[in-house]
C-alpha cells in the first residue's frame, strides 16, 4: 500500500480537497492492489530458506556419509532431487504463488547439483569441475521459464560465469575457449527481455543490469589466449559497448544506480585508459599472425556491435551534443594498432583523451547540476594526475603544485555549483 498516500487521505478530507468516498475508495484500491502483488520480502526468504535447508541436509549427511552403505548413499543422493520435483510440480500444476516458484525452484536447482556429485562419488564416475558445471545448468535452464523464477535466472548467470571462469582461467585448462558460455548466456536472454518488457523500472530488473554486464566483464579475458595485448582493445570495445547501451534512452532515462551498463561502461572505459596511458604498456610483441588470431576477430566482432550500436542511436537522434565517452573506443582502435609500431603517439593521446573525458564529465555535471557525476569529472583529472605522478620526472614542487590545483579546482567548482543551485531555487520560490 502507497503509506504516503493513505496518511495524507485524512488531511485532504478535511481540507475538503477529497470527499470521505473518494478517500475510502482510494483507500480500497490499493489494498486491493497490494494483495495482487507477491511480498518481495517473503519471495527472498523463501529463496534464502530453500538454500539453507539444502545446505543444511547436505551437512547432516556428510557427517553420516561413511557409515551408509552404497543402496543408502544412492537413496539419499536420490532424495533430494525427488522432494524438489514434487514442490515444483505442486507449484506449477495449482498455480501457486511467485514466493512458492522461486524457494522450489531454488531448492531443486540445488538438489540437482548435489544429486549430480553425489551420484559421481558414490560410483566413481570421473570427470571434472567444468563440465559438472556445465552439466548442472543445462538440467536446470528449463525451469527458468517453466517457473518464471528470477532466481533461477540469477543463479543460471553466477553459475555460467563460474564455469566459464573454471574453463578458461583454470590452471588445468589453459588455451581453451569457453565459447558454450555464449550460448548459455543467450538461452537466458529471453527471460531477461521479458523483465525489460513487462518490469522496466522493477528492483529485480535492476539487478540484472548489473549482473549480466559484470558477467561479461569477468569472463571476456578468457578469450584472451595468444595474443594478450589484445585484450586492452577488446576490454575498450567491450566497455564502448556497455556505454552506449546505457545511454539508450530505455536505460538513460531510469535512476543511475538501475542502469549498471552506463556506469560499467564509463567507469571501465577510465580505469583502461588509466591503465594504457603509462609508455610502457605499448611495448608490444610483434607477431605474424596477429589479424589471423581469436583475438583480433572477436575484437573486431565487438567493434562492429559497437558501431551499429552507436550508429542506430545517431539514425534515432537519441545522442544530442558531443560526448567524448561514444566514440573512445574507435579512437582506440586506431591508437592501438598505431602502437604496434610507435609507443610515443599513443601515449599522448590517451593523455589527452582522458583529460579530455574529465573535462566532458564535469560540464555534464554541472549542466544536470548533479554533484556526483561532477566530482566524478574531477575524480578522472586527478587519477590523471596520480599517474603521471610516478612516471615522469618532474620536480616536487611542480607536482605539489599540480596536487593543490586539483584539489582547490574541486573545492571551487562544487562551490559555484551549489551557489548556482541555491539561486535557481531562490528564483523558484
Amino acid at each position: 500500500m502507497n503509506s504516503k498516500l493513505i496518511k495524507e487521505l485524512p488531511q485532504l478530507v478535511k481540507d475538503q480537497v477529497i470527499s470521505e468516498d473518494v478517500a475510502r475508495n482510494i483507500e480500497v484500491y490499493y489494498q486491493l492492489k497490494q494483495d495482487d502483488k507477491p511480498n518481495k520480502l517473503f519471495t527472498v526468504f523463501g529463496v534464502l530458506g530453500s538454500i539453507l535447508v539444502g545446505l543444511g541436509v547436505i551437512l547432516i549427511l556428510a557427517h553420516n556419509w561413511d557409515n551408509f552403505t552404497r543402496a543408502t548413499k544412492t537413496i539419499f543422493a536420490f532424495l533430494p532431487l525427488v522432494i524438489g520435483q514434487l514442490f515444483v510440480g505442486y507449484s506449477i500444476l495449482k498455480n501457486k504463488s511467485a514466493t512458492w516458484k522461486e524457494a522450489s525452484g531454488t531448492f531443486l536447482f540445488f538438489a540437482v547439483g548435489s544429486s549430480i556429485a553425489l551420484v559421481s562419488q558414490i560410483y566413481n564416475i570421473p570427470g571434472n569441475l567444468s563440465s559438472f558445471l556445465l552439466t548442472w545448468i543445462v538440467l536446470c535452464l528449463p525451469l527458468i521459464y517453466l517457473l518464471k523464477s528470477n532466481a533461477l535466472a540469477m543463479l543460471h548467470i553466477v553459475f555460467a560465469t563460474y564455469y566459464a571462469c573454471n574453463y578458461g582461467y583454470g590452471y588445468f585448462t589453459m588455451q581453451q575457449t569457453p565459447w558454450l558460455y555464449l550460448g548459455l548466456m543467450a538461452l537466458v536472454l529471453p527471460h531477461y527481455w521479458q523483465l525489460l518488457k513487462n518490469h522496466p523500472k522493477a528492483n529485480v530488473t535492476s539487478i540484472f543490469n548489473w549482473i549480466l554486464p559484470l558477467s561479461c566483464t569477468i569472463i571476456l579475458g578468457a578469450f584472451v589466449n595468444n595474443q594478450g595485448d589484445y585484450g586492452y582493445l577488446m576490454y575498450v570495445i567491450l566497455f564502448g559497448l556497455f556505454y552506449n547501451i546505457g545511454k539508450i534512452p530505455f536505460f538513460d532515462h531510469q535512476k543511475l544506480r538501475r542502469n549498471g551498463y552506463l556506469i560499467f561502461g564509463s567507469v571501465g572505459t577510465i580505469i583502461l585508459l588509466l591503465w594504457t596511458s603509462f609508455n610502457w604498456i605499448w611495448e608490444f610483441n610483434e607477431n605474424n599472425s596477429t589479424f589471423a588470431s581469436q583475438e583480433f576477430f572477436i575484437a573486431l566482432f565487438l567493434f562492429v556491435v559497437t558501431a551499429m550500436v552507436l550508429g542506430y542511436s545517431y539514425s534515432k537522434k537519441w545522442i544530442k551534443g558531443f560526448n567524448l565517452f561514444h566514440i573512445v573506443f574507435i579512437m582506440f582502435t586506431v591508437l592501438f594498432f598505431i602502437g604496434t609500431s610507435n609507443s610515443i603517439i599513443p601515449t599522448i593521446a590517451i593523455n589527452c583523451i582522458i583529460f579530455a573525458l574529465g573535462l566532458i564529465t564535469v560540464k555534464i555535471g554541472t549542466d544536470k547540476f548533479h554533484f556526483g557525476i561532477l566530482n566524478y569529472g574531477l575524480l578522472i583529472i586527478t587519477a590523471l594526475v596520480v599517474c603521471r605522478f610516478f612516471d615522469t620526472d618532474m620536480s616536487y614542487v611542480i607536482r605539489g603544485l599540480l596536487f593543490v590545483s586539483v584539489g582547490a579546482g574541486f573545492f571551487i567548482t562544487n562551490y559555484v555549483m551549489l551557489k548556482k543551485q541555491k539561486s535557481k531555487l531562490n528564483s523558484k520560490n
